[in-house]
């Protein structure tokens, strides 16, 4: 069953002037170790980091939350799969929310999929439920 949709759509040229702009201390607040190493080895980073900022985006209104009520942005990290694909590696509130958003009796699974195409990267997210 479905416990929660999100989507977001993030301006590439946003992201990028943000980095320019506050540099380390944007990307140390709001990514993830595994996200700025991934990103920083771009050759279009402010690309990489809108896609992620925009599945972090997509995951908070899935959750119905936010980036608030105890969900913190470096909680919802992107890791990729070896094939590539995009996977939430959730911690702390994210995760404690994730498991709230749960019926008795299934385990979560977030689908995520991240595109860009300049200006724009977008992101979808689904939550589903899935009986043990």
């Amino acid at each position: 069953m479905i416990i929660g949709i999100g989507a977001d759509l993030a301006d590439i040229r946003r992201i990028e002037k943000t980095l320019g702009r506050f540099g380390d201390r944007f990307t140390n607040r709001v990514f993830t170790e595994i996200e700025r190493t991934r990103s920083d080895k771009k050759p279009d980073r402010a690309a990489s980091y809108a896609k992620r900022w925009a599945a972090k985006e997509a995951l908070s209104k899935a959750l119905g939350t936010g980036v608030q009520m105890g969900v913190a942005w470096k909680e919802m990290g992107v890791v990729n799969l070896p094939t590539g694909q995009p996977v939430f590696q959730l911690t702390g509130g994210a995760s404690e929310r994730l498991a709230r958003l749960m019926p008795p009796g299934h385990t979560p699974r977030v689908h995520l999929t991240i595109t860009d195409d300049a200006p724009y990267a977008q992101a979808f997210v689904v939550i589903e439920a899935l009986p043990e």
